[in-house]
């Protein structure tokens, strides 16, 4: 097969920049002397004929034997497919290589075949359901009698090695439809057997093969297995019902995590470990914040300790909100389904939120948000465009009946509080709300200690409220908006909310996790839907637009967030306990007290270890609970008026005077204005 570039002036085939690579065989012309039959566009704009259809394997080879070698995968007008099929004429191409942002998903997609290849060699007799890609890596779904084991999971992570040694070629075939499921009930599959009866009937059947093992797959897959390296491995069991169903027969998950190398998966590893001991259910027990028990599955028990520390995050970001002209009202945490199905909210969540019937035989729903609630405070008394912007603010409990499963400690609760507001504004007061906020937002993560912001801005799904022209104009408002104040944003294509835009702002932590936190969202349909409205200058009625806003977000979340990311080293302020005063003999214990006392009424939450226990005891004690503050008072420091200061994460302790210890930390206690 032979080929011919195609080349614009001064452009180069490659993505880079660049010398035209020397081919060996390979004819240069220009389009005019072309008598090729088909031709192809390389991601630079310049074109790559040949006289038949060539695979993505051909086409890596014209450019350079190296890209050929390392070619995973090729984009076909912007689908992923597999390297070696024939690519249409006239298409735009891209090789994807293992450095490519696409590599990921197809060496962690093949990462789950080839676990699935190596159970059953092992396991004879077990049955493969779902496999598919996660967050950082894949699972498997299997059907055995016989749990997995620990050991069981190094025994297939030592096969999967061994299948990639192989370099076992991965083919796609395409099969009838019952020829497909009567292979699979052959094989005692009656899980793919079951899938493939429940495709679409104009859904073609793909199967892949690799060595002696098939799979029913859409792809695309890697070309062999070698090409999956070295970079993964197994990392837990967990159980799991055929498509969901707790009716349905239960199944075994095995996990696991798959990288471009082994240097990128030991970094992983290593990030997992280090998030292992900043766990904040760990440590939300050693510093006696709060506890969880069957009887509230979903729900804290906040201990003093933990529920002074919400509550001083709750104060701290209705402050800011109170300055940036927000006023806080409360609305009703049960409202009658009714309102739920006019604002479009029972159609979208009803699954997912708690109702009851009463006496009279009314539905009342538990709100798992405040939307509906806010626009009812709108709509009394007859508002002015004098008026606008209003911006409505509410703290209380929000419910969501969020699947146990998915249930993690702070991070993933059904009763929460949230930072929730909205902001009832024309549409010319669009762009400079959305400033106002976006400022505030990134003054509140400074203050944690959060720089690095990622901006997701994401557009209308498949299931909305609204017709395409409000979904028009919401989509164009935002984006003029976020464009106005500089901020860059990644589309995060069909990610909307049913009813407008948003933009979600993911922050970074100490070890390099994304936390998605804030929100921004354009919604021209739940006014319409709840008939809300205001007298224009022309005396016209008009729809106000309807801002959706958080910055925190949930607080549990946040403050989830925040005890990983410090590992428990709470900025001062927000400390539960910011300082104990610890004795060394009881000969000072009235010293002590006038010394928790003076620093109580400074504003500080203070207290007094007086236990007839060595220092050294209490120290590592209260350490371990992240104390930051630890005053050593013995019989010099209660002679001379003085303290022995040591901050927690340090081994130096400094001497003060007691005036001047309690100054310096009452300045540090200071809550960011």
């Amino acid at each position: 097969m032979s080929a011919t570039w195609m080349q614009k002036p001064g452009r180069s085939c490659l993505k880079a920049g660049g010398r035209l690579p020397t081919i060996p065989g390979l004819v240069l012309h220009s389009p005019s002397e072309s008598h090729m039959s088909v031709s192809y566009r390389m991601p630079d704009g310049a074109a790559m004929a040949f006289d038949q259809p060539a695979s993505g394997l051909d086409i890596a080879g014209q450019i350079s034997k190296k890209l050929a070698k390392q070619a995973l995968a090729i984009k076909v007008d912007g689908a992923l497919t597999d390297i070696y099929l024939p690519v249409p004429d006239g298409a735009a191409v891209e090789i994807i290589t293992r450095d490519h942002e696409d590599a990921l998903e197809l060496i962690r997609h093949d990462a789950a075949h080839v676990m699935a290849e190596a159970v059953q060699e092992l396991f004879p007799g077990t049955q493969v359901t779902i496999g598919p890609t996660i967050e950082n890596g894949f699972y498997y779904d299997f059907f055995r009698e016989t749990p997995f084991t620990p050991e069981d999971l190094v025994a297939i992570e030592k096969r999967m090695q061994e299948i990639v040694r192989r370099n076992e070629d991965i083919r796609r075939e395409v099969w009838d439809r019952d020829e497909a499921i009567q292979f699979f009930l052959n094989q005692g599959e009656t899980f793919k057997a079951e899938i493939i009866r429940d495709l679409p009937a104009d859904q073609e059947v793909s199967l892949y093969r690799q060595g002696d093992f098939i799979d029913l797959c859409r792809g695309p897959h890697l070309p062999a297995t070698s090409k999956l390296g070295d970079g993964f491995k197994l990392t837990k069991v967990a159980g799991a019902y055929w498509r969901g169903d707790s009716n349905n027969p239960q199944l075994q998950r095995i996990y696991g995590t798959a990288w471009r190398d082994k240097k990128e998966l030991n970094a992983h590893l290593k990030q997992l470990e280090e998030a292992a001991k900043r766990d904040h259910r760990k440590l939300g027990k050693e510093m006696g914040l709060f506890h969880q028990q069957e009887e509230a599955v979903g729900s804290m028990f906040w201990h003093p300790r933990g529920w002074r520390t919400r509550r001083t995050l709750e104060n701290y970001i209705r402050a800011k909100m109170e300055r940036n002209g927000y006023q806080e009202v409360n609305t009703p945490q049960m409202m009658d389904r009714k309102l739920w199905e006019q604002s479009g909210h029972w159609d979208k969540y009803g699954d997912d939120m708690f109702t009851i019937c009463t006496h009279d035989h009314k539905d009342l729903a538990f709100k798992p948000m405040n939307c509906p609630g806010h626009v009812q405070i709108f709509n009394q008394g007859l508002k002015s465009y004098r008026d606008l912007p209003i911006r409505l603010g509410e703290f209380t409990t929000l419910f969501r009946n969020e699947a146990h499963g998915a249930l993690h400690g702070l991070m993933r609760a059904r009763t929460f509080g949230q930072d929730d507001a909205h902001i009832f504004c024309t549409e010319e007061q669009i762009n400079g709300e959305t400033a106002a906020f976006i400022t505030m937002l990134q003054e509140v993560y400074a203050d944690f200690g959060f720089t690095e912001i990622k901006v997701m801005f994401s557009d209308r799904p498949d299931v909305r409220a609204g017709s395409d022209e409000t979904w028009d104009k919401a989509e164009a408002a935002l984006k003029a908006a976020v464009e106005s104040v500089g901020l860059d944003y990644t589309l995060n294509p069909g990610e909307g909310a049913f009813y407008g835009p948003k933009l979600e702002f993911q922050l970074r932590d100490a070890i390099g996790r994304d936390w998605q936190c804030g929100t921004l969202q354009v919604d021209f349909v739940l006014p319409e839907r709840l008939d809300a409205e205001y007298v224009a200058e022309d005396s016209s009625r008009q729809r106000p637009v309807m801002l959706h806003r958080a910055v925190l977000g949930s607080l549990e979340r946040f403050l989830g967030i925040v005890i990983e990311s410090t590992a428990g080293h709470l900025p001062f302020w927000l400390a539960p306990q910011q300082v104990v005063v610890a004795t060394i003999t009881n000969a000072v214990d009235a010293y002590a007290e006038q010394l928790v006392a003076d620093l109580q009424a400074a504003g500080l939450q203070a207290e007094a270890d007086l236990r007839n226990e060595k220092i050294g005891y209490k120290v590592r004690e209260h350490s371990r609970a992240k104390v930051p503050v630890i005053l050593v008072i013995g019989e010099k420091e209660a002679a001379e008026g003085l303290v022995a200061m040591r901050r927690l994460g340090s081994q130096a302790t400094d001497t003060l005077s007691r005036d001047d210890a309690i100054r310096q930390l009452a300045d540090d206690a200071q809550v960011p204005a």
